[in-house]
């Protein structure tokens, strides 16, 4: 099992954690809401886990373009 993290607005991959066994606690899966995991989480037919996160250069867009929260996918 592994867990992949991409960036929701551009899709770049955030990085992969290889573990066999690993507790959603440890992750800090078990703070977010149904909805927020619905959202954010996906898990694929080989037992891998998706995580939808926002990496940096995302983040600073929009604190610098708050409207740019219209868009699900940012180009930069």
């Amino acid at each position: 099992m592994a867990i992949h993290y991409h960036c929701h607005h551009c899709g770049i991959k955030l990085g992969s954690i290889d573990k066999a066994s690993i507790h959603s606690e440890t992750l800090g899966l078990h703070k977010l809401t149904e909805q927020e995991r619905q959202e954010m989480v996906v898990y694929d037919s080989t037992g891998d886990i998706h995580i939808t996160a926002i990496c940096e250069d995302c983040q600073e867009a929009l604190e610098r373009s708050p409207d740019y929260h219209q868009y699900d996918f940012i180009i930069h």
